[in-house]
Order: C-alpha cells, then structure tokens, then sequence
C-alpha cells in the first residue's frame, strides 16, 4: 500500500458519512511543541480502525513530524521526525478462542512487538522523549522499528507466546538494514502484574562498512497497576553488531487519582551504556519530572522537566520540553 493512498483512504474515513462511520473509527493528534534545547516541533497522526468482517480487524496510521533540529531526541517518543509523510501501521489481524485458548494471527506493517512497544505506551503517555534504551541513534533498539511480516500469539489469558517474522520496515533516519528478522516474546498475567521477556534477532542498523554480524538483544519487562498508579520499566542487553554490546534500562511511575483533577503526573528514571571503543563509548542517565493535563476540547498539554548526565552528544544537561496536542475521534 503506497502512502497517497493510505493518507485518501484516512482523509475519507474522517469524513465518512454516518453510515459508513458505524463500521469504523478515526483519529487524529495534531501537536505543537517547544524543547529549551531550541527545538521547535510539529506533527501530525492520523489513524483508521474497524471490522472488516466478524472477527477480522485491520488498522492503518500514517504521520508527518517535523522539528527544527535533527542531533536530539526531543519528542520523539513513538514517531519519526524527518519532515515526511510516513506510513507507521497497515495491518490485519484476528484473534481465535479455541476451548479456553487464544490464537491471534496478525499480518503486515506493524511496530517491533519487543517489550513494551505499542504506540500508546509511549506517544502522549506523559513522557515526550522516548526511552533511551529505545532512541534510535544509542546503538540500540527504537520506538520506530516496524516489522514486514507476520505474526502469531498463541496461549491462555494468563499466559502466552508470541512469534514475529518478516524484514524490516522501519520509519526515521536510523533503519535497520534489509534482510529476514525474528521477535520472540513470552508473557504472563498475574493480579496487577504483567511480566514479559523478549528477545530480537535482526539486522544492524549501521552500514555494512562499519558493522558486522547481527544485532541481538534480549530484554525483560515489568507493569504494575493498582488505584491509578501505575509503574513499569524494561531492562534490555544486547549487541548492535558483532564486538560492541550496550545495555540499559528505565522506570516510569505514572500517577492519576481522583483529587488530581485532569492531572497525570510523571516520573522516569534511565541509564545507557554503550560498549565500545573510548572513542565511541557512551554512558547516559536521565531523571524525568513531568505531568499530561487534559484540558477542555480535546486538548492536552504535556510538560517534561529533565536532568541528563553522560556524553551523550548534543544534550543540555536540564531541557524542559512543552506540548500541546489537539485530538479528535470519528465513529
């Protein structure tokens, strides 16, 4: 599917006729943002939902982001900011309940399902900079890495197993090289618990020039929700390429009860360690003090306060990043 037609097919789905709405659903975010890193933003999402028949469900994104500088990770917590139009998710998918089973079948252009990677884990969540174990340019994974393939969930409520195989289709400025990739990835339920592991084998994101061999990484994940609170993290080991490894992880605390009003409230603390040459090594920690409020007509606002220590190049050692987002749904 080429990108004009998935942006005609969700320009119509926006302005559908009320019949055809019924079958399906739209949405848009239209953001606006300011870093004190002087970085300016703007982006535009729109998404496409629905049943194509009983049973069989597809779903289509596309977005446009663009910020005033590239050598920084301000905003780019799920999409890429290049300044062009890209095509993020064009999948099918159905979900089987044999006995007391499932088995899901999904099939196409869908994000890296390695940890905790859905869009909405990380896009508008509070946080408007992505993990740094998940920023595309830190010899690592990226909340942009896409998958062309197929993929399979198969287990019982409390606990399944979950197969991805294809190539990669990524989106930004950092992708993987061409060639066949697998996901694998276990998880369970529990309470208030969900625990995960995961593991990757692909293709470096790096010219063959520079590096050999396969990037392989292995990662476990933790949620925890109980009240309106809700804390998770990753911890992620690997190699981006054969003779360098890096690791790192992060915490998120998120916060929402009753007495706050519209108010979310948001803490994140990270490390990165990339193994390499002096030359080359990196080693990063950051702290996140932040809050989403939802304002009236489908407003949002977005405030990040953040302590950076490291070498990572390019970064202020206290950014504060702002944003405003305007979102709206069509049944």
């Amino acid at each position: 599917m080429t990108r004009a037609i998935l942006i005609a097919m969700l320009a119509a789905t926006l302005h559908a006729s009320p019949a055809r709405a019924q079958s399906l659903t739209a949405e848009a975010d239209v953001t606006g943002g300011y870093s004190t890193d002087e970085v300016a933003a703007a982006a535009l999402q729109l998404r496409a939902f629905g049943d194509l028949k009983a049973g069989v469900r597809f779903f289509l994104e596309t977005a446009w982001a663009r910020r005033s500088d590239k050598e920084t990770d301000a905003f780019a917590a799920a999409y890429p900011y290049g300044g062009h139009v890209e095509v993020i998710e064009t999948y099918g998918e159905r979900l089987f309940t044999p006995r007391k089973g499932l088995v899901g079948i999904r099939a196409g252009r869908y994000r890296t399902p390695f940890g905790i990677a859905g869009r909405s884990d990380h896009a508008y969540s509070g946080f408007l900079r992505s993990p740094l174990i998940r920023y595309d340019d830190n010899f690592a994974l990226s909340n942009t890495f896409l998958e062309h393939g197929a993929d399979v969930i198969v287990g019982v409520p409390q606990l399944s197993v979950e197969t991805s195989v294809g190539v990669p289709a990524d989106v930004g400025d950092e992708r993987r090289r061409s060639g066949f990739d697998s996901v694998f990835r276990a998880q369970g339920y529990y309470g208030s618990w969900i625990v995960g592991a995961s593991y990757i084998r692909t293709q470096p994101t790096q010219p063959e020039s520079f590096a050999s061999g396969r990037a392989e990484f292995t990662g476990v994940d933790v949620r925890w929700t109980r009240n309106g609170v809700v804390v998770r993290g990753e911890w992620i080991t690997g190699q981006p390429f054969d003779g360098t490894t890096t690791d790192g992880w992060y915490a998120d605390l998120l916060l929402h009860r009753v007495a706050m009003g519209p108010v979310t409230a948001v803490l994140r603390a990270e490390q990165l360690t990339y193994h390499a040459m002096p030359e080359f090594a990196l080693h990063e920690t950051r702290v996140t003090i932040g809050a989403k409020v939802r304002l009236p007509r489908g407003f949002t606002a977005q405030a990040n306060l953040l302590r950076q220590s490291g070498n990572l190049p390019a970064y202020r050692a206290t950014p504060v990043d702002l944003a405003l987002t305007y979102s709206f749904r069509i049944h």
